[in-house]
């Protein structure tokens, strides 16, 4: 199927199901939640944050729990996208040309799948923090594990969980940043489509394959 860059931004190419635009939510408002109620527990000038979950000991009670729904909120994500985020050639040259990718040189990029390398390393990236994030925070929640270690791991674990966030909380401004910087991108998240225009531009080799599939591109409503 030929595509028309003229007639690209007259239609709407489906990007992700309601299924995965509510996991994603769902991920995203943990992170903010356990971002809030970690760093008010973290130190004393931002304890009043925990205003927010309804004081101290709620928030300190709160913060595990909202854990455990990030991981497996983000566990859903990961088995989603985990195909589609395999590193390949395109990826490696895409980072060789960063500059051209931070001027929005596009044309100087090779045509790239639905996802870039910059979105890989996010993904890549957030599945190894919240994998040791719930493994030192299962360490140091000793409502229901305060025996399986001792003083010292705890200390480790607070110091190791605590950059761990921050390693976090890091990549997410980064990938909302992204988002906003690159006009179109958070249409995604939110209609579930993005213009064929946009398709065409940032990630091409999926717009054609996606092109293959009559019914996967229509009108914009």
């Amino acid at each position: 199927m030929a595509i028309d860059p003229q007639t690209l931004e007259k239609h709407a190419v489906s990007r992700y199901s309601t299924g995965a635009r509510v996991n994603h939510w769902i991920t995203a408002i943990s992170l903010i939640l356990l971002a809030l109620s970690g760093l008010a527990l973290f130190h004393p000038w931002l304890f009043w944050l925990t205003a927010l979950f309804g004081g101290g000991s709620s928030a300190r009670a709160l913060h595990p729990w909202i854990g455990v729904i990030l991981f497996f909120s983000f566990a859903g994500l990961f088995f989603r996208f985990v195909s589609l985020n395999i590193w390949n050639r395109d990826d490696t040259e895409w980072m060789k040309n960063i500059g051209d990718v931070v001027k929005g040189r596009e044309e100087k990029l090779p045509e790239l799948g639905k996802y870039n390398a910059g979105q890989k390393l996010v993904f890549w990236g957030m599945s190894l923090l919240i994998v040791a994030l719930i493994s030192s925070g299962v360490v140091i929640w000793d409502k229901y594990f305060d025996h399986l270690t001792g003083v010292d791991q705890k200390r480790w674990a607070q110091l190791f969980h605590a950059w761990l966030a921050v390693g976090a909380i890091t990549i997410w401004i980064v990938h909302v940043y992204a988002a906003i910087w690159v006009r179109g991108t958070i249409r995604a998240m939110t209609r579930g489509s993005v213009t064929a225009g946009w398709a065409f531009r940032h990630h091409r080799k999926w717009l054609r394959e996606e092109a293959k599939k009559p019914a996967d591109i229509a009108p914009k409503a």
